[in-house]
C-alpha cells in the first residue's frame, strides 16, 4: 500500500522493523516481524533514507526525538502525551508531554515496552491505556497504563490476542473496544478492556478480518468500522458494533474500497470518510448516515492523500492535513458540512505523513512528528482556525539524511 518513500506500509502501523546496521528510512517503514507477516503495499518502495541523530541541544519547542507512527493523546490537564513510534531503525518506548501554556516539550516516564503501530486511549479515570503494536522482533499483546499524577507507566493485563494496526474505541460504558489488526494474519477478533477490573474479555468478532481500518463512535453509542485491508485485499465494507449485545452487524458498504483513510464524526451525526488508497491514492470523500445506514458521495478533496490526519474544529468544519500521494504533502484543506465542499487553507511548514493531530483546549490543532521523503521529524506545528495559518513549534534539527536507491518490499 505504500508507494515510495514511506515510513510504513500502512501506518499506525505495519512497521515491524529489523534493527540493522543500515538505518531504515521513511520509505521502509513497513517491516515484517516474521516471514508470514503481511505486506500491505502493492507497490514496492525504492528509496531508502538513512537518518542520523545529531549531537547538541534540543530546541525546547521540538519533541525530544523524531518519531513517526506514534500516538498523541490529549490529557485531562490539557497537555498532550506522545508515546512510542519509530525513527531510523529505532523503535521507541519514550514518552513526552506538550504543554500548550508554555509551548514546550518535557520528557515523562517511558513505557515498559518499545512499540509502534499501537493505540492509546484516554480512560474515564484520566489514565491512558496503550495496547499492542510491535517492536523490532514481534507483534505485541501487552498493555500498559500511564498515570498523569505520577508520570509513570504500569503494566496491566495483556490482550487475548497480539495485534498491531488495530483500533481502540472508548465506549459509553467506559470500556475500551479493541478490534481487528494484524498478528501473523489479519484479525477479525475483538476484545473489551474493563478499567475497573483491569481485565480483557473477548466479545463478538467482526464479519471481516481487517487492519488499517477506522473506528468511529456514533451518537447512538454504536461503533462504526470502515474499510481496511487484508492480504492486499482492500475493503469497502463497514460494520457496526453494539455494546449492549456484544455483536457486529454489517451495514451499507462505502462507494470506494479504501485503507489509511480518515473517519470523522460530524456535528450532524454523520461520518465523513476521506481519502486513503486502494490501488491508487484517493481524493474522494463520502458520508455515512446512521439513520439510513447508507453512504453518499460528497465533494472530493483538492488533493488525493493517504496517511493524513483529520480534525473536527469547534466550528464544525474538518481540517485535513498532510499525508502523501506520489509525494509528501504540506497542504491542508477544510470540509464544510453545510455546503459539502472543500476549501484550501494554509499549508504546514513541513510536508509530513504518519504524523498525529490533536485538538487542544485552546481550539488550536497540534500536529507532531511524522516523516517526509528525507527525514523523520521531531518538529511540531499549531494550526489556528481563526487565521488559517500554521505556527512551527521547533524544527527538525535532529535529522540528516542520505538517500539510497535500494528495493524495499513494503
Amino acid at each position: 500500500m505504500a508507494t515510495s518513500p514511506s515510513p510504513t506500509a500502512m501506518s499506525p502501523s505495519s512497521t515491524a522493523m529489523s534493527p540493522s546496521s543500515t538505518a531504515m528510512s521513511p520509505s521502509s517503514m513497513a517491516m515484517s516481524p516474521s516471514p508470514t507477516a503481511m505486506s500491505p503495499s502493492p507497490t514496492p518502495l525504492i528509496t531508502n533514507v538513512i537518518t542520523t541523530q545529531q549531537s547538541g541541544s534540543i530546541n525546547g519547542n521540538s519533541m525530544r526525538h523524531p518519531r513517526t507512527q506514534h500516538t498523541a493523546t490529549l490529557l485531562t490537564n490539557g497537555k498532550v502525551l506522545v508515546t512510542g513510534g519509530r525513527y531510523d531503525s529505532v523503535i521507541s518506548n519514550s514518552s513526552e508531554l506538550y504543554d500548550p501554556s508554555t509551548g514546550t516539550w518535557t520528557t515523562t516516564g517511558s513505557m515498559n515496552s518499545k512499540r509502534v503501530e499501537h493505540t492509546a486511549s484516554l480512560l474515564t479515570n484520566g489514565k491512558v491505556l496503550v495496547t499492542g503494536g510491535r517492536n523490532s522482533y514481534e507483534i505485541l499483546g501487552s498493555a500498559e497504563l500511564y498515570d498523569l499524577s505520577t508520570g509513570t507507566w504500569t503494566t496491566t493485563v495483556s490482550m487475548n490476542s497480539k495485534r498491531a494496526e488495530h483500533t481502540a474505541s472508548l465506549l459509553t460504558n467506559g470500556k475500551v473496544l479493541v478490534a481487528g489488526g494484524l498478528s501473523h494474519e489479519c484479525l477479525s477478533s475483538a476484545e473489551l478492556y474493563d478499567p475497573s477490573t483491569e481485565t480483557w474479555t473477548t466479545t463478538g468478532s467482526m464479519n471481516h478480518s481487517r487492519a488499517w481500518h477506522t473506528a468511529s463512535i456514533l451518537k447512538n453509542g454504536k461503533v462504526l468500522v470502515t474499510g481496511g485491508d487484508c492480504m492486499n485485499i482492500f475493503l469497502s465494507s463497514a460494520e457496526l458494533y453494539d455494546s449492549s449485545t456484544g455483536t457486529w452487524t454489517t451495514t451499507g458498504s462505502m462507494n470506494s474500497k479504501r485503507v489509511k483513510h480518515t473517519a470523522s464524526l460530524l456535528t450532524n451525526g454523520k461520518v465523513l470518510v476521506a481519502g486513503g488508497r486502494n490501488h491508487e491514492y484517493l481524493s474522494s470523500a463520502e458520508l455515512y448516515d446512521p439513520s439510513t445506514e447508507t453512504w453518499t458521495t460528497t465533494g472530493s478533496m483538492n488533493h488525493s492523500r493517504a496517511w493524513h490526519t483529520a480534525s473536527i474544529l469547534k466550528n464544525g468544519k474538518v481540517l485535513v492535513a498532510g499525508g502523501r500521494n506520489h509525494k509528501y504533502l504540506s497542504s491542508a484543506e477544510l470540509y464544510d458540512p453545510s455546503t459539502e465542499t472543500w476549501t484550501t487553507t494554509g499549508r504546514m511548514n513541513h510536508s509530513r505523513a504518519w504524523h498525529t493531530a490533536s485538538i487542544l483546549k485552546n481550539e488550536k490543532v497540534l500536529v507532531t512528528g511524522g516523516a517526509d521523503m528525507n527525514a523523520f521529524l521531531s518538529s511540531a506545528e499549531l494550526y489556528d482556525s481563526s487565521t488559517g495559518t500554521w505556527i512551527t513549534k521547533g524544527s527538525n534539527e535532529e535529522s540528516a539524511s542520505e538517500a539510497h536507491s535500494i528495493p524495499i518490499n513494503k
